[in-house]
């Protein structure tokens, strides 16, 4: 029986891109090169900043410094970090499903803490879940398990009786690790449907509320 269920945050939880999106358009735009649309961006956004300079500066990144561009990027976001974001369809009733059938629940992301927990504040659906490990929490982030097992450990739970969610490859790769079933969240940032199913997630869910039928 399922007892908790842990949750990557972008892409998975909380729709980020436009806020990171922004972001990313604003320091483009700082070195004078075009900007990006969101269908161009959002792909990336679940693999971090570097994936996201990528994106955007594209063949010209080797001309610069990555530690500044990415610094440049995250001193944007941070002062702007939740004017858009919000969390995705039908994960309130989700949580809500959850919270009435006893199951305890957990944010687990490689998002660093001095961001993550400004942002949950503004969320007034995550803002209650007390559980959350981000990716400077431990020496170690997604993939690796430890920050999975943590998370599981603080809810008092066994990993086998956890579920984790999350809509990148390496959320699935960290599922398996840890011995917990896996669960991709097709709804989200993922780069392709065909890559996604690539994972072989024991579950692939095009919308929140399928995770019920899995509790």
């Amino acid at each position: 029986m399922t007892q908790a269920v842990l949750f990557d945050l972008d892409g998975t939880l909380l729709d980020t891109s436009d806020d990171l999106g922004a972001a990313l358009n604003h320091v483009l735009t700082e070195h004078r090169l075009p900007t990006l649309s969101k269908n161009e961006y959002s792909p990336a956004i679940s693999n971090g900043v570097k994936a996201l300079l990528e994106v955007g500066f594209k063949d010209k990144l080797i001309d610069y410094d990555l530690a500044t561009l990415r610094q440049q990027v995250l001193d944007y976001y941070e002062s702007n970090i939740a004017i858009h974001s919000h969390c995705f369809d039908g994960i309130d009733d989700m949580l809500q499903s959850l919270h009435d059938k006893g199951v305890a629940v957990g944010i687990v992301t490689n998002k660093p803490e001095f961001l993550t927990f400004p942002l949950l504040r503004q969320i007034n659906t995550l803002k209650n879940i007390e559980v959350v490990v981000c990716g400077d929490t431990l020496d170690v982030a997604k993939p690796h398990p430890a920050p999975l097992l943590l998370a599981a450990e603080k809810l008092g739970v066994s990993a086998l009786q956890t579920l984790y969610v999350g809509d990148a490859e390496r959320d699935i790769q960290a599922a398996k690790a840890a011995h917990m079933r896996s669960v991709a969240a097709l709804w989200g940032f993922i780069p392709s449907l065909d890559e996604a199913l690539s994972w072989q997630a024991e579950v692939n869910a095009h919308h929140p509320i399928e995770l019920i039928s899995h509790i």
